[in-house]
């Protein structure tokens, strides 16, 4: 089939997929598939919307993503209460739905009320925010940002994510299921992939936030938040030979701020050998979740490709994850673009991490499941450090599948 009959289809599905409200696109379904008869995928969800997004913006089609914009915008509560049934100010939902009553249209939003593990969105607000850059950049207008209502909604959702809790780390401290793995995976605490997107959305906020009296405090504070998450993430989750190495040694029980082993990671809860015969002396990554005495050493394709996608890695850093991916190639990317994780949770792991979700059962869904959204983010990636090659392959790989599988959301084993 020839590449102009793919983009064809391609864009015929993802025309098909556009959701209206008052007789405006604001969205696209989470998935058409007719064989799937799961209640949510009626949904649009504000990550499964990026995609679709940046697709609309390449195409210079940008007014479906302002109307999404400003209407997820309006979902967005914007004051505080103590009521632990309803959302919290500045969360913005995991996804919503056009429903009507009497006739009349409205958004119904689901802030994880309804949501399989009843778990909030931690990364809903911080897509956002990062979309609306992209909408910036593509359209040109400047004036949706600078709006009093999104200037508003940028220092809300960022309050959220800055405001001092029981943590006294840089990271955003989420529960398990907070983000694009919305189901138990053990990554309660501070998951590379809610990090790598807080980065993101903070060095945008830096760009959409005019200098006014009214965001002078959170300008500061993003600028004060920024070196130690940065420095936090490319030392402390970084993994290669060299640093489970030092990993290996660290000494335990230390007290003070001059530490070296401050989380206090014991070397017996990391696989060195399976590590040490896994990662190529020319690879690195950055680990999956860092906690009290927790290194979570599974590969995470979302958070490492976000990592270079923004810069939160150096280039050298950069290059080494490609070369992980390149070099690991059968088993992080394999027949099609791309695992989600690596390598999947099995036997009494997978029970007692998952609590037996037979849905992430091993190499399954989040499970080591292969997502060819992740394909997007591996493309640009790549392209970004002049890595072509990598996305070239990757594509050929999926553009022999996709169409006849008919579009799928994700691909077991």
């Amino acid at each position: 089939m020839s590449d102009r009959l793919i983009t064809e289809q391609a864009w015929d599905a993802l025309e098909h997929s556009i959701i209206y409200y008052q007789g405006r696109p604001v969205g696209t379904i989470a998935a058409c598939d007719p064989d799937i008869s799961a209640l949510n995928y009626d949904q649009c969800f504000i990550r499964d919307f990026v995609s679709s997004a940046l697709v609309f913006l390449i195409k210079g089609k940008t007014e479906i993503v302002r109307n999404f914009l400003e209407e997820t915008l309006k979902l967005q509560p914007k004051t505080g209460q103590l009521d632990c049934s309803k959302p919290s100010r500045g969360l913005m939902p995991a996804s919503f739905k056009i429903a009507s009553q009497n006739g009349k249209e409205y958004v119904k939003a689901d802030f994880g009320n309804h949501a399989i593990g009843r778990v909030a969105p931690a990364d809903s607000c911080l897509w956002w925010i990062v979309l609306l850059r992209a909408y910036v950049i593509a359209s040109q207008d400047t004036d949706l940002a600078h709006r009093i209502d999104f200037q508003e909604g940028i220092r809300l959702s960022l309050e959220l994510c800055l405001v001092t809790r029981f943590d006294m780390y840089p990271m955003v401290l989420v529960p398990d299921g907070a983000g694009m793995i919305d189901r138990r995976m053990g990554l309660y605490g501070h998951p590379l992939d809610i990090q790598a997107l807080f980065y993101a959305a903070l060095q945008a906020s830096l760009e959409l936030l005019l200098p006014s009296p009214e965001n002078q405090y959170m300008i500061q504070a993003i600028k004060t938040r920024l070196p130690p998450l940065l420095r936090q993430l490319r030392e402390n989750y970084w993994l290669d030979s060299d640093r489970l190495n030092v990993i290996y040694r660290f000494q335990v029980e230390e007290y003070g701020e001059e530490a070296l082993n401050q989380f206090n990671i014991y070397s017996d809860s990391i696989p060195f050998y399976r590590l040490a015969k896994w990662l190529p002396e020319a690879g690195g990554y950055l680990a999956g979740n860092l906690g009290p005495s927790q290194l979570d050493c599974r590969f995470f394709s979302l958070g490492n490709l976000l990592a270079v996608i923004t810069s939160l890695v150096n280039e050298q850093q950069s290059h080494r994850i490609l070369n992980l991916i390149e070099l690991r190639w059968s088993d992080l990317v394999s027949h099609m673009p791309m695992k989600l994780c690596y390598p999947a949770l099995e036997d009494t792991d997978w029970k007692i991490v998952t609590g037996a979700d037979p849905k992430n059962r091993p190499w399954s869904y989040h499970n080591g499941g292969s997502w060819p959204v992740l394909l997007w983010m591996l493309t640009a990636a790549a392209k970004k450090m002049d890595r072509g090659e990598l996305a070239h392959h990757a594509i050929a790989i999926a553009e022999r599948r996709l169409i006849q599988d008919n579009w799928p959301e994700y691909y077991d084993g």
